[in-house]
């Protein structure tokens, strides 16, 4: 089954009655990739009033945190990770960073601008769906590499990788669904000719348009 998950790294900034919020958002596979990450933000703010986070850092919803990091209880970890579940996302993280700007917003306005600014993050990231891709690897004669590459181009297949040695190689990304689809189409275009074989599977982030 798949999910639906951010695509590398985003950042926004948000400003609430003179209060900077640094948000930042990324794909992170695992607690200790989320942890990592959080790690690199608070490197980069030392003199941050605060760093507040949540995270889905798991494909199931299982491994879930947040932290206010010193702002009142419930007013800035939650509404983040809150953000982060109502748009269906896993493997997500997101931090807020924090610059005081002197005027206090109360728990109410501090909840909203931590809320706010997971939301403007969250909105500007680009997300994916991530199913179980089977990596391809096709070999073909150089005659055969132009119908091939226009084969994997016209059905939306993503290449990962191309060689040019004695033969033609490539590595494609395939969804698990459709290997079979894929293999016995890619055969009828080439008339035969081209070597195929999986290589390994793991979660891919497939674009829209990728064939059906």
């Amino acid at each position: 089954m798949g999910y639906r998950s951010v695509v590398g790294q985003t950042e926004r900034e948000h400003v609430v009655e003179k209060s900077r919020f640094l948000a930042y958002c990324a794909h992170t596979e695992g607690e200790e990739a989320a942890r990592e990450f959080l790690a690199r933000v608070r490197a980069r703010h030392p003199l941050a009033t605060h760093v507040c986070f949540g995270y889905v850092a798991d494909k199931t919803g299982n491994e879930q945190r947040f932290s206010d990091d010193g702002e009142p209880q419930g007013t800035a970890g939650m509404p983040i990770l809150n953000v982060i579940k109502s748009r269906a996302l896993y493997e997500t993280t997101v931090a807020v960073v924090r610059y005081f700007g002197g005027i206090k917003l109360g728990a109410g306005g501090l909840a909203r601008a931590y809320s706010a600014s997971a939301a403007e993050v969250c909105a500007a990231a680009p997300v994916c769906g991530y199913e179980m891709c089977t990596e391809t690897f096709v070999s073909s004669a150089y005659s055969e590499s132009a119908p091939a590459e226009r084969f994997f181009t016209e059905n939306g297949y993503e290449i990962l990788s191309r060689k040019f040695a004695e033969r033609v190689e490539f590595t494609v990304a395939v969804k698990e669904s459709e290997y079979e689809i894929f293999r016995a189409r890619l055969l009828d275009c080439l008339n035969g000719r081209a070597e195929i074989s999986a290589v390994k599977q793991y979660y891919y982030p497939f674009r829209q348009g990728n064939a059906e």
